[in-house]
């Protein structure tokens, strides 16, 4: 098959076979592209679609997007299986092998520093939010409602205690969050603290208070995961969400150039 080069990762070579029936972006197979002792996983995709022009107009067309994004996503899992990949952005992509050795060429030593320093190490992710007040509940059929202000005072006292019964939930929601952080962060090597999802964006219902990643030895990753499992009901009116194992992408911290 003929076309461009879409590039997927960055690895140290590796002997153990892909998953057989594993495909790439536009349904090729990726396979090993070594030079000067690295290898970039890659596959073919068709110009019509990949060329610079094409491809800017493609990234805007969120159905394409989505479907490229899963069989980037899919290989970058399929590779942390068998090694340890340096994952490259969506839409990498080259003219030809040769655009490809000329890229790591000109990274070849930020390549080597990384990966040295990510291999056998894997990512987890980890949420925690603060769950949406529940509703009022009904009893026998009648809603139950706060106590009925006699007074102007009663009104303000009610208001108050309100007031300081949400902050007082907030901040044990983000004192816990805290916690869990300088907990994991100790039996993890490395972390970082991305941004809080907007619950409108993400449709994630609850107020997110930590969105963090781990960066942990794969060999001890039971252990952590033991670790997030033990805290999941510390607290009531808090969720906490783990993912992984994934590729470093949030330690990775070097990537190629385009073209």
């Amino acid at each position: 098959m003929t076309g461009l080069r879409y590039a997927y990762a960055v690895c140290h070579p590796f002997d153990t076979p892909l998953q057989a029936q594993l495909t790439g972006v536009a349904g090729d197979p990726p396979r090993l592209l070594h030079h000067h002792g690295l290898a970039v996983v890659v596959s073919h995709v068709p110009e019509r679609d990949f060329a610079e022009e094409p491809l800017h107009r493609h990234l805007e067309d969120m159905d394409w997007l989505t479907a490229t994004a899963r069989a980037h996503q899919g290989v970058i899992d399929a590779l942390t299986v068998v090694t340890t990949p340096l994952p490259l952005r969506l839409g990498t992509v080259f003219r030809d092998d040769s655009g490809v050795r000329v890229m790591i060429e000109a990274r070849e030593d930020a390549f080597r520093r990384t990966l040295d320093r990510l291999h056998g190490r894997v990512e987890w992710g980890v949420k925690v939010y603060a769950e949406p007040e529940e509703p009022a509940k009904k009893t026998d059929s009648v809603e139950a409602r706060p106590e009925k202000a006699t007074s102007g005072r009663d009104y303000l006292r009610q208001r108050r205690t309100r007031v300081r019964s949400r902050e007082e939930r907030w901040q044990q929601a983000e004192s816990f969050a805290t916690r869990l952080h300088e907990t994991l962060s100790t039996h993890a090597e490395d972390s970082r603290l991305h941004a809080p999802q907007n619950p409108t964006l993400s449709g994630v219902p609850g107020q997110n208070l930590l969105n963090a990643a781990y960066l942990v030895p794969r060999s001890e990753s039971e252990e952590f995961v033991e670790l997030v499992d033990r805290t999941k009901d510390d607290i009531p009116g808090m969720r906490v969400e783990l993912t992984g194992p994934w590729a470093a992408y949030s330690f990775a911290g070097e990537e190629g150039e385009d073209r």
